[in-house]
């Protein structure tokens, strides 16, 4: 079984974690509807690139 020789320094530790943190999605603008949603999901609208790919709740009515 692996057991460390000596204690790992925090210097070491903190550079190893630097790339852990949380990073903010990336957004994309709907072309048709001007809509703000995550890059390569269907915007709520339910338009994906340009075309309407789901019907929402509004529409079925």
């Amino acid at each position: 079984m692996a057991v460390q020789q000596r204690k790992k320094s925090t210097s070491k530790r903190d550079s190893r974690r630097a790339h852990d943190s949380l990073k903010s999605p990336s957004l994309s603008i709907e072309p048709t509807t001007g809509e703000v949603h995550r890059r390569h999901h269907v915007s709520p609208d339910g338009y994906y690139r340009g075309e309407k790919v789901l019907n929402t709740e509004d529409e079925d009515e």
